[in-house]
C-alpha cells in the first residue's frame, strides 16, 4: 500500500505565525504523521509578519492568476523546507503583509481568497495529494469550492477533504452577498439551511462541516459537547447529521519541544527521576519575579489568555481565600482589561506573593511550568487545551475544570488508590474550585504523596503518536 499523501490546510503554523494552539498542532502532527510514513505537507498564507529567516528561505515555485468573484488576483506559490517537512505558502500582499492574522474587517475575504487560492495551486505543487486537511473556518471553504466547483476536473476526482474544528466559537460568517461576490455560488442552492445558511448569513465553517468528507475535533469530550444544543453554538445540527463521519481525537505536543529534561529555556533541567532539581527552578523564578524566597510555600502558576472562557471569574470570586493560604501565585497572560486590572491590583496588594506578568513571553512560560507546583485551569470551555499537557511535562500538578479535552488528560488523584495525574472539578463553581485547590494543598503539604502525584503527571504521554495513528485511520477509511 502506497502512503498516503496529506496537505494540511491552515490559516497558521508554528515556527511561522501563531497565534494559539492552532499553530502548534498544524506546526508538530504533521512530523509525527511523517514518522507514522505518510507523506504529508503543509500549506497556509505568507504572511508579512513571517520573520525573514524564514521568508529568506522561500523558493519561488509558480505565479497564478486566481479568480474570486469578479476579481482577477495575483497568487504566488513559494515552498520551503523545515525539519524535515515541505511547507508551501500562498503569497498576496495585499491580503496578507498586514501586521497581525486576523481581526481585519476583510477577513472573510481574505480567506475565500486563500481557499481558492490552494485549490488552483494544488496542480502545480511537485506534491500530489490524497486527502486536504483543513483547519477550522479559515479552510473551511476548501470542501465547499471542492465539490461544487472542482469536480469534474480528472485531478480533482479523487481528492478527499477532512475538516478539524478547534474552536467552534470562530465560524466564519458573512453576509449573503459573499456567496456570489466571492465565492461565484448560486444562493438559491447554496444559502439553504442543509448547506451554508444559518440564522440568515453565510456561515463558512458549517459549509465545511456539511461538505468535507470527514469531521473531526480536538478531543473526545469536546465532540460529545458541539453535539449539545449549550457546546455546538448553533452548529449542534449540523454536527449531528454528520455523526457517522465525525468524532474527537485528543490533541497531543510536540516532546522534542517541551521536555524538562532539554529544555534551555528553564533554569535547570529535570526529569521524573531527578525531580528534586525542580526546585531550582522555583527558586530561580521566585527571584526573577521578586516574590520571596520559600520553598515551603506552594507555587501556583496562571499562564492563561486572560478572558471569560477560561474561568477567571472563578479566580476572581476566590482570589483573595487562595492568597490567605500559604501560597504565591505568578500569572503571565493577557486579554480583558477586567481581568487585567484584577491581578495588577492584586499584585500591588501582595507584593512577594503575587507576580502579576500582563504580557505573554513563551521563555517566561516554559520557566513558570519548570517552576510552579500547580497549574490553575479552571476553564469555562476547552476544546483540548495545551497549557496542562506542557504543565505534566515539567511536573507542575494541574487543578482543571472538566469540560472538553481537560477531562481527557487530567485525572483527579484518589488517595485510596494512589493514582491520578491532577486535580479536578465539575460545576462552575467557584467554591468548588476552592475545595478542590484546598484539597490539592493538603496534599503538597504531605512529603511522601506530592512527589508520587509529580511523578504520574510526568509519566502521563501526550506525545503525537496515538492521536496521528487515529488521524491515519481517518485518512484511510476515506480511500
Amino acid at each position: 500500500m502506497t502512503a498516503k499523501k496529506v496537505l494540511f490546510v491552515a490559516a497558521e503554523a508554528v515556527p511561522f505565525a501563531k497565534t494559539g494552539g492552532l499553530a502548534d498542532v498544524v506546526g508538530s502532527l504533521p512530523k509525527e504523521l511523517v514518522r507514522q510514513g505518510l507523506d504529508v505537507r503543509i500549506i497556509m498564507p505568507k504572511y508579512g509578519d513571517i520573520p525573514s529567516p524564514w521568508r529568506e528561505q522561500m523558493v519561488y515555485l509558480k505565479r497564478l492568476e486566481v479568480t474570486l468573484g469578479w476579481r482577477q488576483l495575483y497568487c504566488g506559490v513559494e515552498r520551503l523546507e523545515y525539519e524535515g517537512l515541505t511547507c508551501y505558502f500562498i503569497d498576496n500582499e495585499f491580503y496578507f503583509r498586514r501586521q497581525g492574522l486576523y481581526g481585519f474587517h476583510d477577513d472573510g475575504e481574505r480567506f475565500a481568497y486563500f481557499c481558492r487560492a490552494v485549490l488552483e495551486a494544488l496542480p502545480y505543487l511537485d506534491f500530489a495529494p490524497d486527502v486536504l486537511h483543513c483547519h477550522d473556518w479559515h479552510a473551511a471553504l476548501v470542501p465547499v469550492l471542492l465539490n461544487a466547483q472542482y469536480r469534474d476536473r480528472p485531478e480533482y476526482a479523487r481528492l478527499r477533504t477532512v475538516l478539524t474544528i478547534h474552536n467552534i466559537q470562530y465560524q466564519g460568517i458573512c453576509d449573503p452577498p459573499a456567496l456570489g461576490d466571492l465565492l461565484s455560488l448560486d444562493a438559491d442552492e447554496y444559502l439553504t439551511a442543509d448547506r451554508l445558511e444559518l440564522a440568515g448569513k453565510v456561515n463558512v465553517l458549517k459549509g465545511g462541516i456539511v461538505f468535507a468528507d470527514a469531521v473531526t475535533t480536538v478531543s473526545p469530550t469536546y465532540a460529545a459537547e458541539l453535539l449539545t444544543p449549550e457546546g455546538g453554538w448553533q452548529l449542534d445540527d449540523a454536527l449531528r447529521r454528520r455523526s457517522g463521519d465525525f468524532c474527537g481525537i485528543l490533541n497531543g505536543i510536540d516532546y522534542e519541544v517541551y521536555d524538562s529534561a532539554k529544555d534551555k529555556r528553564i533554569y535547570m533541567n529535570f526529569t521524573r527521576r531527578s525531580i528534586g532539581r525542580k526546585q531550582v527552578n522555583k527558586t530561580k523564578l521566585q527571584e526573577f519575579l521578586g516574590l520571596a524566597i520559600r520553598p515551603e510555600a506552594m507555587l501556583v502558576g496562571v499562564v492563561s489568555r486572560l478572558v471569560w472562557a477560561k474561568g477567571l471569574d472563578l479566580i476572581a470570586e476566590v482570589l483573595g481565600d487562595i492568597l490567605a493560604a500559604d501560597v504565591q501565585v505568578v500569572v503571565l497572560g493577557t486579554g480583558d482589561d477586567k481581568y487585567e486590572s484584577m491581578f495588577r491590583v492584586a499584585g500591588h496588594r501582595h507584593p512577594g506573593q503575587l507576580s502579576a506578568n500582563i504580557f505573554f513571553d513563551e521563555s517566561l512560560a516554559q520557566k513558570i511550568f519548570a517552576a510552579a507546583d500547580l497549574l490553575l485551569m479552571p476553564s469555562l470551555q476547552e476544546p483540548c487545551g495545551i497549557g496542562q499537557l506542557i504543565a505534566l511535562r515539567y511536573g507542575c500538578v494541574p487543578l482543571v475544570r472538566e469540560t472538553g479535552g481537560l477531562k481527557d488528560t487530567i485525572f483527579p488523584y484518589s488517595e485510596y488508590t494512589g493514582e491520578g495525574n491532577g486535580f479536578s472539578f465539575a460545576a462552575v463553581n467557584a467554591q468548588d474550585m476552592l475545595y478542590t485547590f484546598r484539597r490539592a494543598l493538603g496534599f503538597w503539604s504531605d512529603g511522601e504523596t506530592w512527589p508520587k502525584i509529580v511523578k504520574a503527571a510526568m509519566t502521563s504521554d501526550y506525545s503525537w503518536g496515538r492521536s496521528a495513528a487515529e488521524y491515519a485511520a481517518v485518512y484511510d477509511r476515506l480511500s
